[in-house]
């Protein structure tokens, strides 16, 4: 999950991605950074990540952004 670390500091550089567990309900990404990411994770995972995915506990976090790229791999 290196590479999803690289695209999150690509977007919003200056937050502590290894540790951080709020994301979203501590404001470390808005609403356009989640925009950018959604492309980005799409393009690098082949994935698609449906309206009903983009929720705050799905991007609070590394780990929960890799649990739902995995389960989003899955499915296809």
């Amino acid at each position: 999950m290196d590479r999803l670390i690289e695209i999150l500091e690509d977007i919003q550089p200056d937050v502590d991605y290894e540790n951080c567990t709020n994301l979203i309900d501590g404001h470390f990404l808005s609403s356009l950074d989640i925009i950018s990411l959604i492309a980005e994770l799409e393009d690098e995972y082949d994935i698609t990540v449906p309206a009903v995915e983009i929720v705050p506990a799905n991007f609070n976090s590394v780990e929960a952004m890799r649990k739902m790229i995995e389960r989003l791999q899955e499915e296809f």
